[in-house]
C-alpha cells in the first residue's frame, strides 16, 4: 500500500528562503570565506573584508578607520589641521608707516625753497606748473574711502602742509584692498626744489633707518625726470616696496605693503604719471 510522499524528507524544488532583513548571509547559504583565506574576493577599493567574514552593509565603504580619518563630532581642538589663519592686518601698523614717511618726507622737504638760475629757466617753468594729485584709480587699483585710512591720508596732506616750506600741493592717498594683500600709499609735495638729487638723497637716509631700506637702486624716473630709486622695506615683519623721486618741482614716495623692490619698480612709472602732473 503507498504512502503519501514525507515533505519533510523530500522537500519541493524551488528557490530557497529569503533572507532576514540584516542577516548574513541567507539560510542555507555557502558562508563567506575568511579573512585568511588568500583566496577571498576583494570589496570596492581593494579593502579587506571586515571581522566576521560578511561585507557590512552597502553605502559603508571603506570601513571607519581604513584610508580616512574618523567623521566628527571632534572634541574641541581635537580636529583635523586646517590652513593657518592670515594674521589679521590692522591699522594701527599703516598709521606707524604713515608717520615714518612723514617724518622723512617732510625734514627733507623742508629745504625747498624757490630758485632762478637763468641757465635752468625750462626746468623753473617745468617746477612752478607741477602738481601732485590722488586720481581716483592708480595702475588700476580703487581709491581706498575706509574711515580709518582716509584719516590718516588727510593727516598726511594737513602735516605736509604745515611743514614743507614753498609747498604748491600735497597729497596722501591708499589705493588697492588689504583684504588680498593689495595696498599702496602715496605721499608727496610739489615745490621748487633747488637740489633734487640732494632730496632724494636725504629721503632715502631716513627711510633707511624708519623702515630698514635695503637694496636702494637707482630707476629709470619715467618721462617726468628726475632723480629716482626703489628698495626693500620693512616694518614689523610686513614686507614694502618703496620707491621714492625728486625733480625740480616735486618730491615723493610710493609705498607698496606685502610687496617688494621688484614689484615697486615695476610699476613705479606708471603710478608716477597718474600722481605728477604739470599744468
Amino acid at each position: 500500500m503507498s504512502q503519501p510522499p514525507d515533505e519533510h524528507q523530500n522537500p519541493p524544488a524551488g528557490p530557497p528562503p529569503a533572507a532576514a532583513p540584516g542577516s548574513y548571509p541567507p539560510p542555507g547559504a555557502a558562508p563567506y570565506p575568511s579573512m585568511g583565506d588568500q583566496s577571498a574576493p576583494q570589496q570596492p577599493g581593494g579593502y579587506p573584508p571586515p571581522p566576521g567574514g560578511y561585507p557590512p552593509p552597502p553605502g559603508t565603504f571603506p570601513p571607519p578607520g581604513v584610508g580616512q580619518p574618523p567623521a566628527g563630532p571632534w572634541p574641541a581642538g581635537m580636529g583635523p589641521a586646517g590652513p593657518p589663519p592670515k594674521k589679521k592686518f590692522g591699522v594701527g601698523k599703516i598709521v606707524l608707516i604713515v608717520l615714518a614717511v612723514l617724518l622723512v618726507l617732510c625734514a627733507g622737504g623742508a629745504t625747498a625753497v624757490w630758485f632762478a638760475v637763468k641757465d635752468e629757466v625750462t626746468e623753473t617753468v617745468d617746477a612752478s606748473r607741477t602738481r601732485l594729485v590722488a586720481p581716483d584709480t592708480l595702475a588700476g587699483r580703487p581709491k581706498i574711502t575706509d574711515p580709518q585710512l582716509q584719516q590718516a591720508a588727510d593727516d598726511m596732506v594737513r602735516e605736509i602742509q604745515s611743514t614743507v616750506q614753498n609747498e604748491t600741493s600735497a597729497v596722501g592717498a591708499f589705493y588697492g584692498d588689504p583684504a588680498q594683500e593689495d595696498l599702496v600709499m602715496i605721499v608727496g609735495a610739489s615745490g621748487l626744489m633747488s637740489d633734487p638729487q640732494q632730496e632724494l638723497d636725504e629721503a632715502i637716509k631716513g627711510l633707511s633707518t624708519q623702515l630698514a631700506l635695503t637694496n636702494m637702486t637707482s630707476v629709470d624716473p619715467g618721462p617726468l625726470g628726475g632723480e629716482a630709486s626703489c628698495g626693500d622695506g620693512q616694518s614689523e615683519d610686513l614686507p614694502l616696496g618703496i620707491c621714492v623721486w625728486a625733480d625740480r618741482g616735486s618730491v615723493g614716495t610710493v609705498v607698496m605693503f606685502f610687496s617688494s623692490r621688484a614689484d615697486a619698480e615695476a610699476e613705479f612709472v606708471t603710478m608716477r604719471g597718474q600722481i605728477q602732473q604739470r599744468e
